[in-house]
């Protein structure tokens, strides 16, 4: 049986994944919203800064779509979600789908909002900060960690 807190994030990229970034209501009034890695990095507090920060990772593409390859519940009310990336470079055409780099998110939940969100472009990174043992890969299944 899955969490709240699980729901809620597998609700977020349900919408992420058909392109629709409009609904924020999941988020709190004073989320930190940080890019760890990548070609921009950078952090933003507020639903404000969330939405310019969002756009540093959408702008330069077309069709940008996140999708969700494994959930795992942490501790401490946080989500971490494996991802991988689809969508093609505006400037360079360039499908970073075909690139096979995989990602990953990470939701701090409190009270059933996001009150941080941790976009990393390299999963291992992810891993590593979290303490985890490195992927070894999807199996299409989404397990409770």
């Amino acid at each position: 049986m899955s969490s709240a807190n699980l729901d809620l994030v597998r609700s977020i990229y349900a919408a992420w994944e058909r392109g629709d970034y409009r609904v924020v209501e999941w988020a709190d009034a004073d989320i930190d919203f940080v890019i760890v890695d990548g070609p921009e990095p950078g952090s933003w507090t507020g639903l404000a800064g969330m939405v310019e920060g969002g756009r540093t990772i959408l702008d330069p593409w077309e069709g940008w779509r996140p999708e969700a390859e494994e959930y795992r519940e942490l501790v401490e009310e946080r989500i971490l979600v494996l991802t991988r990336r689809r969508g093609r470079g505006r400037t360079s055409e360039l499908e970073i789908g075909r690139l096979g780099t995989g990602g990953a998110s990470l939701f701090h939940i409190r009270y059933g909002k996001v009150t941080r969100h941790f976009v990393y472009w390299d999963r291992a990174q992810a891993l590593a900060d979290l303490g985890l043992p490195p992927s070894t890969g999807s199996s299409g299944s989404s397990p409770r960690g």
